[in-house]
């Protein structure tokens, strides 16, 4: 978990500690659905069909496998976040709270 001194522990709440060890099994748990993710993706590049009376790559190009542009793009794009009547209600009162020097 990266502590250097036994010290850094015993600094800790029982409540800290518990929040830290949960978060380190988690983090655990990311590892191996990551593994069992590119152990599965290995798979599916090599994965193929049949063609007539030969087996052909269902995938032709890694394109097909995996577009990386349309990827950076969904990533890139702003969201689009709605703003509720009541959300908008509580910024106008802000503002006005703001002007006044409140």
């Amino acid at each position: 978990m990266g502590y250097k001194h036994l010290s850094e522990i015993e600094d800790m709440s029982l409540y800290e500690y518990e929040m830290k060890m949960q978060a380190f099994n988690l983090s655990q748990v990311d590892k191996q659905h990551e593994m069992h993710m590119q152990a599965w993706l290995n798979h599916q590049v090599t994965a193929t069909k049949e063609s007539g009376k030969k087996q052909v790559p269902v995938f032709k190009k890694y394109e097909d496998f995996f577009n990386y542009e349309k990827s950076l793009k969904q990533v890139e794009k702003p969201k689009q976040k709605s703003i509720s009547p009541r959300m908008k209600r509580m910024a106008r009162i802000a503002a006005k709270l703001n002007r006044e020097g409140r």
